[in-house]
């Protein structure tokens, strides 16, 4: 998922144990409603959140405040590929199987969510079936069924004229998926054959080939239900009907959104949430500064999960008392530039691979804050995710570029020199300062390329994400930083690589590669159950395409998050870029 994906981190998806203090948000807890503060921060100290819970308290009450820089993509959970809407969307909307609210490695495990346990497969992993927990509601009292699940993938999936953002993984997967028009052209009103609901609480998926790893693609918030006869299509966003712990009292379009308690939720069907604060209040569209200001002043959590800016940095890591408030930990995500091949003279395997050589790592990981900030990379797949393996296919000495190497690679291109725009989201500072590092280091082989600044609530369903759009306006290289849908290789891979990924608008595979060994090899390692075999294909696709040389590799990012002491029930969890889980944290303030 886009990275913040990541969206979504993200990034990315048992039965629930009890781990250490964690117990107080996953275990059913018989002190959820006594008001007792059971506050005793044990582990308080940087990095405290990525191991443990930090500020572990019951206490019920209070306002937890987000704010954001921009505007989300959306607030609509089928609508939505961010990892921090990922995140966030579970207040509100219960996915079937979701992860579990537990600190760095142990959040990626996944656990069931609206569904009563994990997809039984059957027919080698091309179908899988889903039971619901009993007694699941809305928050108008109505209940929930399958066909509202069903319904949710329909029209999240199928319609991605009126809902063009979120992954199209069911589309790519079930049976028909590449003909059914969806719910809003489909004059039958059955629906798509392939999701069967026998009853009410029954689901059952189609699938044209083996998925060994569906249960995370449920996941994602595309399956949490939708009455049919309740969505207005894009407007739904509007009137969205909560099955989580809250619900939405208000919703100003690019301003704010607050969320109060769903009084038809019901914790008997719910053993994950524990609905402690009694507001929630999202601001949007407020200064990347500003925001850190608030978060250190125990006023507001950053939304979006970047972490502190570049322009605050040094005196958060400089000062001991401050930095003892901090987590710095990987998210499963890479920060990357695109190298878009539908773009003269990107369409020449030379000409990129020029531009491979010619960028100096090391000034843009000095842009970005450092290497508090992320590691320099090299590969697609970072480090924590399975199938990674160290290798550096266009090496320069001491990752600062190779204008020798560059020039030489132009030259067997057939150009001396190239004109290009590069594109950078106008709201994030340190991408922006990035993209210019890179436009220094371009410079000096003869490639001169022009920034292009578009807002990140927008950036792939009207700019970057439009391959019509990037075309025209000569977007050869486009800035970008992606987390895994779920922590896997293919959950890192398959949107951004495969040919069949690439859509007309919500596009995340900016570099339009449609290569047929790659597309060949991710289909094969979904089918594939063991997993050191699955995990070997995705090795052999990561060398594959950097041989190709579609994106550069700029940092395996790592985020500095900065933890506000007056919030409780903070973890640092991988599953969502090393975001803080959102679906428990408690205020200490009203």
């Amino acid at each position: 998922m886009e990275g913040n994906p990541t969206i979504m981190r993200r990034s990315a998806l048992a039965a629930i144990a009890a781990i250490g203090s964690a117990s107080l948000l996953v275990a059913g807890c018989s002190k959820a409603d006594d008001n007792k503060d059971d506050n005793n921060s044990k582990s308080a100290g940087a990095n405290a959140a990525t191991k443990d819970v930090v500020n572990a308290s019951t206490k019920k009450g209070g306002t937890v405040t987000y704010e954001y820089s921009d505007v989300p993509d959306s607030f609509d959970p089928g609508n939505t590929y961010y990892a921090y809407m990922y995140n966030l969307s579970r207040l509100y909307a219960r996915p079937l199987m979701t992860f579990k609210p537990a600190p760095g490695e142990k959040g990626n495990e996944l656990v069931p969510d609206l569904a009563a346990s994990a997809g039984v497969p059957s027919d080698g992993g091309k179908t899988w079936t889903y039971k619901l927990r009993s007694g699941l509601k809305y928050q108008d009292g109505t209940a929930i069924t399958s066909k509202d699940v069903k319904y949710a993938v329909e029209r999240s999936n199928f319609a991605r004229d009126v809902l063009s953002l979120g992954p199209n993984y069911f589309q790519q997967f079930l049976v028909g998926g590449d003909k059914y028009k969806g719910p809003y052209k489909d004059k039958s009103a059955k629906g798509l054959k392939s999701i069967e609901t026998p009853d009410d609480t029954t689901i059952v998926f189609k699938l044209n080939r083996a998925f060994q790893e569906f249960d995370y693609l449920v996941a994602a918030p595309q399956t949490a239900p939708v009455p049919q006869s309740k969505d207005k299509g894009i407007d739904y966003v509007k009137s969205i009907v909560s099955s989580g712990s809250y619900k939405f009292q208000s919703y100003d379009d690019g301003k704010q959104a607050v969320l109060v308690r769903n009084e038809n939720w019901d914790p008997k069907t719910d053993p994950l949430r524990k609905q402690y604060p009694e507001k929630i209040v999202v601001n949007l569209k407020v200064n990347a500064e500003t925001i850190d200001k608030d978060v250190q002043a125990g006023d507001a959590i950053d939304l979006g999960g970047t972490g502190v800016q570049a322009a605050t940095q040094a005196q958060v890591v400089n000062s001991a008392e401050k930095k003892a408030n901090t987590d710095n930990t990987y998210g499963g995500r890479l920060v990357y530039m695109a190298i878009n091949t539908k773009v003269k003279p990107f369409d020449k395997l030379e000409c990129r691979k020029a531009v491979q050589y010619a960028i100096d790592k090391v000034s843009v990981q000095t842009a970005e804050g450092g290497p508090i900030r992320g590691d320099i990379a090299s590969t697609v797949l970072p480090p924590d995710i399975p199938g990674y393996e160290k290798s550096d296919v266009y090496a320069t000495s001491g990752n600062k570029g190779d204008a020798a190497k560059a020039k030489e690679q132009l030259k067997a291109c057939g150009k001396s020199s190239i004109k290009t725009n590069i594109s950078a989201r106008s709201d994030r500072p340190q991408e922006i300062d990035a993209a210019t590092a890179i436009i220094n280091s371009l410079k000096k082989v003869g490639i001169d390329a022009s920034l292009k600044q578009y807002p990140s609530g927008k950036y792939f369903t009207d700019y970057a994400g439009v391959p019509k759009f990037t075309e025209k306006q000569n977007l050869g290289l486009i800035m970008m930083q992606w987390g895994a849908d779920w922590p896997s290789g293919y959950g890192f891979l398959q949107q951004v690589l495969n040919g069949s990924a690439i859509g007309s608008s919500g596009n995340v595979n900016l570099s339009q590669f449609d290569n047929k060994d790659v597309n060949s090899l991710l289909g094969k390692a979904i089918g594939t159950e063991d997993k050191t075999a699955r995990d070997a294909l995705y090795t052999e696709i990561d060398k594959k395409t950097m041989d190709e040389a579609v994106l550069v590799p700029l940092t395996y990012f790592k985020v500095l998050l900065y933890r506000p002491t007056t919030y409780t029930n903070l973890v640092s969890t991988a599953a969502f870029s090393g975001q803080y889980d959102y679906l428990n944290i408690g205020s200490t303030k009203k």
